[in-house]
């Protein structure tokens, strides 16, 4: 490609030349009128070359789409292959400089420099708009794969950044990146003392989504942040969480991981949510009637089986009216119970509904709620 760019200038020269020579012009001012000629004549290379890419977008896009995979329609968008073409005109131009420049090496040598640079951002940015469109793989709730191909995306953009930061400096100062890469082992111990906060978070954020420990979609509760809602957004070093009032609260993976949350996922996937809830009777209230059967013996049995009849109950679930350890104030009895409802407000009031029928029943079978009265 280089050889046929060098020809091809080449014969443009020499026409150039002959041309300025027939119209009369002076030979002080032949070099400087071809190279202005040239600069031009590249300058229309490079926007044609890269106007001829550009054409080859919607060639692209409809073979992606003839695929059965999605992956490649993602991969290569047309965000990623607009950015991909704005590489081609500074390839060429890269490629065609020595032949322009021939008698200017210090310009040769200058544009050279910042045509590479240009080049290896550009090329940086391509790469980073292609990680990016990995996220349109997601679906509304992310599964852990996708999840964890989601941290590992987040480490390639960082190791993609200190690359690209390293060849641009070894471009400036024209020197090997293997070079500047060897001394900056010296310099790790600083560099880690320095970004220690930023490289625990990204080992937390790896262990948190290796581990399946939460998931975009997720209701989380971190009683240490103050954060009970719902996750929009997992990233390498923030773990986004939009509470029930809409205030959205910022926690690090490193909190998640090193503290301690309440992940509701378990309870959104079952078929209900688990209710536990305690009465406290009175003692003196207990009596036996005359098959010998304790009063609250009864009202357990029927307290059981009025829950297993309830609407808002799932009967297939364990349904349990049991008593706990005596305490001075009464005996606890302790309803244990599964409810339909899992949206926390109506959540409570079918709880609200079935204990105060609890407590109502309660003096049907000759038994007291333990109260106790203020001192007088």
């Amino acid at each position: 490609m280089r050889y046929v760019l060098h020809k091809m200038m080449n014969t443009v020269k020499i026409y150039v030349e002959r041309l300025l020579a027939t119209m009369g012009l002076g030979a002080d001012y032949i070099p400087v009128v071809r190279h202005v000629v040239l600069v031009m004549i590249t300058i229309l290379l490079a926007w044609f070359v890269g106007w001829l890419f550009k054409l080859l977008i919607p060639w692209v896009n409809k073979l992606t789409r003839k695929t059965a995979a999605k992956w490649d329609d993602v991969v290569f968008n047309d965000k990623v292959l607009r950015s991909a073409c704005q590489i081609v005109p500074a390839i060429v131009v890269w490629l065609v400089l020595p032949s322009v420049f021939f008698e200017y090496p210090t310009a040769h040598e200058v544009l050279a420099r910042l045509t590479a640079i240009y080049i290896t951002v550009m090329s940086v940015r391509t790469v980073i708009v292609m990680i990016d469109s990995l996220k349109l793989l997601d679906g509304k709730r992310r599964t852990a794969k996708q999840q964890y191909l989601y941290t590992l995306c987040g480490v390639l953009k960082i190791i993609m950044y200190f690359v690209a930061t390293i060849i641009v400096i070894a471009i400036i100062v024209n020197k090997d990146p293997s070079t500047l890469l060897a001394g900056l082992g010296a310099a790790s111990a600083i560099l880690m003392l320095a970004f220690q906060d930023t490289i625990k978070g990204l080992v937390a954020g790896i262990r948190l989504t290796s581990n399946d420990m939460v998931r975009v979609g997720d209701r989380i509760t971190v009683p240490s942040a103050g954060a009970d809602g719902m996750v929009e957004e997992i990233t390498l070093t923030t773990v986004k969480v939009r509470n029930f009032d809409n205030t959205i609260i910022t926690v690090t993976p490193q909190t998640l991981v090193d503290g301690s949350f309440q992940n509701w996922k378990g309870m959104a996937e079952n078929a209900g949510r688990r209710a536990i809830r305690k009465v406290i009777i009175d003692f003196r209230s207990l009596t036996i009637d005359e098959e010998g059967v304790p009063n609250l013996t009864r009202y357990r049995e029927h307290m059981e089986q009025w829950l297993g009849q309830h609407e808002k109950v799932l009967a297939d679930k364990p349904i349990l009216v049991h008593q706990l350890d005596a305490t001075p104030t009464g005996l606890p009895v302790e309803f244990v119970f599964w409810l339909r409802e899992q949206a926390a407000i109506p959540y409570e009031h079918a709880i609200s509904e079935i204990m105060e029928h609890a407590y109502a029943e309660a003096p049907v079978f000759g038994l007291r709620i333990y109260q106790q009265f203020p001192e007088q």
